[in-house]
């Protein structure tokens, strides 16, 4: 009788073990999006870092004399300088802020607070009023200052607030709003200039991502004043740079000439936009919007391609990454209104091709995602863009 209770009690135990491990299998299943930003996060610190700074490299293998191709001083460019510029600096906090948020693990917000946060602040310029970010640290030579840099963290700043009611965030963010008025006026009847120091031409990077941070901003304060802002730039934006085909232009002139390059970033901004003025409006247009802009999107910026098993899916092009990252943001804002999966499907199956296709021995990404073409020296900017990328699929692939 001792026997067979005895092996009873074993089999009940071995059967509780088993199914505990097979929860735990399945949970890590589940979350293999977030397991894979954590440790591309963990990839990004290990090859980017700067020993006892909070600050990055830009690229790895490290070149002090890389030349960025995106600033607006050639002056600038030809600096050596041995730390990130804003721009790739920033993606590190949109991925951390994308964890934080998917997982609310409070590791996530002590690396915003101790971390990231502190090393963000070595841009900020408090020697130009209004006071906002520089595209350097401000310890080096006076640098210039973008508009959609800026707006970029003030996006960052302002989900941070909904997420935690930080009341700093928030100051933080309205701080930036003040600088980003700052690069209006009337000429072309409105809209933000691209670079404080080169106001030249009014660019859909600063116009629609600007319209996204202000309609955000008025979700956090109720404050009119953003939200009539931000409708007046995704109005003006639509006026002046959209395409017969939905997408959008890169910028306009003040000679009236249209840039007429399209970036995945611009659209997906767009389509943000238009689907938070829906949310907040209810008005049927600003739904088509998104929705017209969604079909173009996948349209022109995936391929068809094979996967390992034969199976046809919707792969990302090659291109920067984390101009890919934001148009997602813009999906998930489109999904969160009409539910329609299918979009999303084809940038978890893209990131889960990538994953196995397209990082290197080091556990970084090329900006070709299919692996086919592999890149000399990888940007800190792509590592951060798949962190948030994988990150935000991890709250929606459960």
């Amino acid at each position: 009788m001792k026997t067979t209770k005895f092996m009873n009690s074993l089999v009940v135990a071995l059967c509780l073990t088993g199914c505990a491990s097979n929860q735990k299998q399945q949970a890590n299943d589940l979350n293999i999006n977030q397991q894979r930003a954590e440790e591309t996060l963990d990839s990004l610190y290990s090859h980017y870092g700067v020993e006892g700074s909070c600050l990055l490299r830009e690229t790895f293998p490290f070149d002090e004399n890389y030349k960025a191709t995106y600033l607006a001083s050639e002056e600038q460019a030809n600096r050596p300088n041995p730390y990130s510029y804003l721009w790739p600096f920033s993606g590190s906090l949109s991925g951390v802020s994308a964890l934080y948020e998917t997982t609310k693990d409070e590791k996530f917000r002590e690396n915003l607070d101790k971390r990231t946060l502190v090393g963000l602040e070595e841009y900020f310029d408090t020697s130009r009023e209004p006071h906002a970010y520089s595209s350097y640290i401000t310890s080096a030579p006076l640098s210039d200052r973008f508009y959609d840099d800026n707006i970029w963290l003030g996006i960052d700043f302002t989900d941070l607030y909904a997420q935690t009611q930080n009341a700093d965030y928030l100051e933080k963010a309205k701080l930036i709003w003040k600088f980003i008025e700052s690069g209006t006026d009337e000429k072309l009847g409105g809209g933000i200039y691209w670079c404080e120091q080169k106001k030249t031409s009014k660019n859909t990077c600063s116009n629609a991502p600007g319209s996204v941070f202000a309609l955000k901003l008025f979700k956090a304060t109720q404050d009119s004043t953003y939200f009539n802002q931000g409708k007046a730039l995704y109005e003006w934006t639509q006026t002046h740079l959209q395409d017969s085909d939905f997408l959008y232009f890169d910028n306009i002139g003040l000679n009236g000439n249209i840039g007429k390059a399209k970036f995945a970033y611009n659209s997906g901004q767009m389509m943000q936009s238009a689907a938070l003025l829906y949310t907040l409006t209810k008005e049927e247009k600003y739904l088509a919007d998104a929705q017209n802009i969604a079909k173009a999107c996948i349209n022109y910026f995936f391929s068809d391609r094979t996967d390992d098993k034969g199976q046809s899916f919707k792969m990302i092009n090659k291109g920067n990454v984390w101009f890919t990252a934001v148009m997602l943001r813009g999906f998930i804002e489109l999904y969160n209104i009409d539910g329609n999966k299918t979009y999303l499907d084809a940038f978890n199956k893209s990131l889960d091709y990538a994953w196995n296709h397209g990082r290197d021995a080091h556990g970084l990404f090329n900006e070709d995602l299919t692996g086919e073409n592999q890149d000399s020296k990888k940007s800190v900017l792509t590592q951060g863009a798949m962190v948030e990328m994988y990150a935000r699929l991890a709250a929606i692939y459960q």
